[in-house]
């Protein structure tokens, strides 16, 4: 059974500092759109050899960021292309409130993806979300139908040879904040899930976190999750 939370945001015994309280780390792909935009891509514009690389990195020959490059590198679409697609893609519907709530009662939320950088804000734009800071891979067009990804948030000592190490952005976080609330779904979130102060988690990242004892609620939308703010993130004694 997971451990039960109290839910103020700050100990009303310590005084307000700009420097110590609790901010939101949160996956994009799975967990605040409703899918994976990276595997959506691959599956409409990708040249043959995406599959391949996926398994590979599956069967853990490769890390993410080998993966992931590669499959960049292989779409095959134009700008226009590209934004058509976006266009479709759907985010949780009670996202949009999360942030509203969130922004009034001043806990900072940063979106932390392994996943596409352009794709991330250009999709959060069209929602009237511009304004949320997008920690992920770089996207690069290097002709009118070729695509090249970096990454400049990689680590030498990422675990799981990410191109963004989700890790290394928490730490960041807490030495800002003091502590950080993880929201994630899945694989690319099991390290960093280990190392957060609390995890708020839904699909392939309840189980991984049931395995490992790791503190933990469950929630299947952003609804769920903003019934969680108000009430803080202590966990009980």
């Amino acid at each position: 059974m997971n451990k039960q939370i109290n839910l103020s945001l700050r100990s009303p015994a310590v005084p307000p500092r700009s420097d110590i309280g609790w901010m939101v780390q949160s996956d994009f792909d799975g967990t605040i759109s409703k899918v994976d935009v990276t595997d959506s891509l691959l599956q409409k514009f990708g040249l043959p050899g995406w599959q391949a690389l996926e398994d590979a990195w599956e069967r853990g020959e490769i890390g993410s960021r080998e993966c992931m490059q590669g499959q960049v590198a292989l779409l095959n679409m134009d700008r226009d292309e590209l934004h058509a697609h976006l266009d479709t893609i759907e985010l949780d519907p009670h996202f949009s409130h999360f942030i509203a709530v969130a922004d009034e009662r001043g806990i900072p939320v940063q979106v932390v993806s392994d996943g596409i950088d352009y794709a991330i804000r250009y999709i959060l734009q069209r929602h009237g979300l511009g304004h949320l800071p997008v920690i992920a891979n770089r996207l690069v067009q290097t002709g009118t139908r070729n695509w090249q990804l970096q990454s400049p948030w990689a680590s030498a000592a990422c675990a799981r040879a990410s191109g963004n190490c989700k890790c290394e952005r928490l730490a960041e976080q807490q030495l800002t904040h003091g502590k950080v609330l993880y929201i994630g779904d899945g694989s690319s979130d099991f390290c960093v899930s280990a190392k957060a102060d609390y995890v708020l988690a839904k699909d392939k990242l309840v189980d991984h976190c049931v395995r490992h004892g790791i503190a933990h609620s469950t929630f299947s939308n952003f609804s769920e999750a903003l019934a969680m703010l108000p009430q803080g993130m202590e966990l009980a004694a």
